[in-house]
């Protein structure tokens, strides 16, 4: 399925990536100091489209500014029912065994505050089966 550009402005993303929506991948790259209100925006955007979602962070995230950090924070605490009811799962990608051991703890954690599932995945393959069993789909129907 993707996205009709009537329907969600798939322009004016920057921070995620939603051309195989329901799957959306977290750019990397745009993980710049003061992407935070951008983030928001999108988040905003993806939840108002009323369709379930997946979102996916590719191997070798960057790390974020406190101000970002703090203004995710912010909104996933003010959103966490809105998030929890479109956003079906966060995924991640680390091929590194200690460093996904380390990240399934946090994981963890994470799901519980926001009652989004997060799971670790070893290959951006893996996650991508992980996105359809949440989403509900057969990998061959995207």
């Amino acid at each position: 399925m993707t996205l009709d550009a009537t329907t969600l402005n798939t322009q004016s993303f920057v921070v995620h990536d939603v051309d195989a929506f329901p799957i959306v991948r977290s750019r990397s790259g745009a993980i710049q100091p003061g992407y935070g209100a951008q983030w928001q925006r999108e988040m905003d955007a993806l939840i108002a489209h009323g369709e379930p979602f997946v979102v996916i962070f590719d191997q070798g995230h960057p790390e974020e500014a406190h101000d970002d950090r703090k203004l995710r924070g912010l909104w996933l605490k003010r959103n966490r029912e809105r998030l929890a009811a479109m956003c079906k799962a966060v995924l991640a990608v680390e091929p590194n065994a200690g460093k996904r051991l380390a990240l399934k703890a946090q994981a963890a954690l994470v799901s519980k505050a926001f009652n989004v599932p997060m799971e670790i995945a070893a290959t951006p393959a893996g996650a991508e089966d992980l996105a359809f069993a949440y989403l509900g789909m057969d990998t061959n129907s995207g």
